[in-house]
């Protein structure tokens, strides 16, 4: 069974959402708002979001039901979003390395993908925030709305029940690792393009060729005989 539940305003979703813990639960448990005022990011970062013009969201689903490796399913999970996004606007969106959605060449959702153990069982909590209706992002060049790269406008409730209803089905059945990986792969934000990368604060052009199933990024540089293989913040792609 899959439940959703709005709260007007939360510190975190991914906290509220840990609470939803049901060892014996079936599919996914979710929670969102409109004003979260405690959210995280990866690595330490926070999430802000302007309240009642973007969504931020939660699942919890026990680990037991994922058919993926931890890295595949983090992926995945980018993927399935990335797939309802470009259902609603009929636009072509794109997965950053490792899993941020690019809408018409700007962020409109960061993914934060955690673990934990409440009573010897394992979970996965998946929280996102998405960029729905915010117009104005001031210093940070690299982000966008749906609204400012498509000129849409949705009602936030019906988005985020549309968006839990897309995760509750897609989250039944599991592709194979192989597959999953192919998939992501062909979604793979600046894939098979010349890009500028930043390494060790270094300038560096580039061409993602591809992401291995340990979830390291695959860039043949320039001036490289071999291809290289970067983890999370060893590399830095500029666009």
């Amino acid at each position: 069974m899959n439940s959703l539940l709005y709260l007007p305003s939360v510190g975190s979703t991914n906290d509220i959402v840990s609470e939803l813990a049901n060892p014996n639960a079936t599919g996914i448990s979710s929670v969102y708002t409109f004003d979260q005022t405690k959210g995280r990011g990866q690595y330490g970062n926070t999430w802000k979001i302007p309240k009642d013009k973007n969504i931020a969201y939660s699942f919890i689903l026990p680990t037991k039901l994922v058919r993926l490796s931890p890295n595949l399913f983090n992926f995945y999970t980018a993927l399935l979003l990335r797939d309802f996004i470009v259902k609603i606007t009929d636009k072509e969106a794109k997965v950053k390395w490792p899993n941020d959605i690019i809408l018409q060449n700007k962020k409109i959702v960061g993914i934060l993908i955690e673990k934990i153990t409440v009573e010897h069982v394992d979970y996965y909590i998946a929280g996102f925030g998405v960029n729905v209706l915010q117009d104005n992002f001031e210093e940070i060049t690299k982000a966008g709305s749906i609204k400012t790269q498509t000129g849409l406008s949705f009602d936030l409730h019906q988005f985020a029940e549309g968006m839990h209803n897309h995760f509750s089905e897609q989250l039944v059945q599991f592709p194979s690792d192989e597959e999953a990986l192919t998939r992501y792969n062909e979604a793979l934000f600046r894939k098979d393009q010349i890009s500028v990368f930043e390494i060790n604060n270094i300038r560096q052009n580039g061409i993602i060729r591809y992401v291995d199933k340990d979830g390291y990024l695959n860039v043949e540089l320039e001036n490289e005989d071999e291809m290289k293989k970067f983890f999370h913040k060893e590399i830095t792609l500029l666009y």
